[in-house]
């Protein structure tokens, strides 16, 4: 009998073990947070809560906003209307966009791309239902949108989060889980199974040109496009890809950031910069519950070749903002969108 009782207390102690050692120390529960931003902070307030991605037009100094409000749909589906938004950097002039021509709309990821002659093509996800979802295309011109098309395929987007545009109507697109629904789901989550991957439309047809990563997140291309960036939330990485002129992708490198990166911007020196999540699981239960905070926090990464990068913190917060899914530097400024916040932080850096 006693011999019974230490091999179950063996058992338990290995099984505590490989929560504490493969799922709360990677998901950052230990992590200390200290606070630290060398500049001012003001909040832009929006009409809807969630501003999980921004993208930059840095000619005509634009911000380009994707808002759902994600709590109150997932408790009613279709509830609230999510909306675009553009914000003047210069007027400071906050206009929403006509998308009425859309039924349902709940956008996530956006990207855009700039012809030679200067026209502007905007792509939005946009998820229809929990298990399904399409990328809508526009023409974007001032401050209105022309719907093109909508671009969509189930068996190739289990659950779409951020893409990146290469031309007119090629593009990456990251896809963050593998299953939709279910039991499967939520070990993928749990367990950090790095089994989601990444997408390439053609044109014409959706393939997978990148696997096996953990929570495929934020995707942004460098400005030659021959670079891909992905983020892996759960592999607490940046996984670098050389673009082949097929569209197809190379793992050629990983950088390690130790903590949750999500939406990726790069700015005119090719710098990238990465809203994250350093505790994981407080970031869960702030999704469920807005009254649990999650740390904010940016990272720039200077990268110049294959094992060639270095990698600084510019903002860390303890859940003042909560959630920071996007970040942009531009100029002096740096701004922060958040997957639930009601509001955009706008920074002014001191150097």
């Amino acid at each position: 009998m006693r011999k019974i009782i230490v091999v179950m207390g063996i058992v338990l102690l290995l099984i505590a073990a490989f929560v504490i050692f493969y799922i709360l120390y990677p998901a950052g529960t230990f992590k200390t947070i200290k606070p630290h931003f060398i500049g001012t902070q003001s909040t832009l307030t929006l009409p809807v809560p969630g501003p999980e991605d921004i993208l930059i037009d840095r000619d005509s100094n634009q911000l380009l906003i994707s808002a759902d409000d994600r709590r109150a749909n997932l408790l009613n589906p279709g509830s609230v209307r999510g909306a675009l938004y553009v914000y003047d950097l210069i007027t400071h002039r906050l206009t929403e966009l006509d998308t009425r021509g859309i039924v349902d709309f709940h956008p996530h990821g956006i990207s855009m791309w700039k012809n030679d002659s200067g026209k502007r093509f905007l792509f939005v996800i946009n998820h229809l239902s929990a298990e399904e979802s399409a990328i809508e295309r526009f023409e974007w011109t001032n401050d209105s949108l022309v719907h093109l098309e909508s671009i969509s395929d189930s068996n190739a987007m289990t659950h779409p989060n951020d893409l990146a545009a290469v031309n007119e109507r090629q593009f990456y697109v990251t896809n963050d889980h593998y299953y939709t629904k279910g039991l499967q789901r939520k070990l993928e989550e749990y367990l950090q199974r790095k089994i989601s991957f990444v997408n390439y439309y053609d044109g014409t047809h959706f393939r997978v040109v990148a696997e096996n990563i953990g929570y495929a997140n934020g995707i942004n291309a460098s400005q030659d496009r021959n670079t891909i960036f992905v983020s892996s939330t759960t592999g607490l990485s940046v996984l670098v890809y050389e673009r082949s002129n097929d569209g197809s992708l190379d793992n050629i490198d990983e950088i390690h950031i130790g903590t949750g990166p999500d939406n990726i911007d790069i700015d005119r020196e090719g710098n990238l910069f990465i809203a994250c999540h350093p505790q994981l699981l407080k970031f869960v239960a702030h999704a469920k519950d807005p009254k649990n905070v999650s740390p904010s926090q940016v990272i720039k990464i200077q990268y110049q070749s294959v094992g060639e990068y270095s990698v600084e913190e510019v903002f860390l917060n303890d859940g003042e903002y909560s959630g920071s899914s996007t970040a942009i530097s531009h100029n002096t400024s740096l701004i922060i969108g958040s997957v639930f916040e009601q509001s955009i932080l706008m920074c002014t850096l001191e150097k």
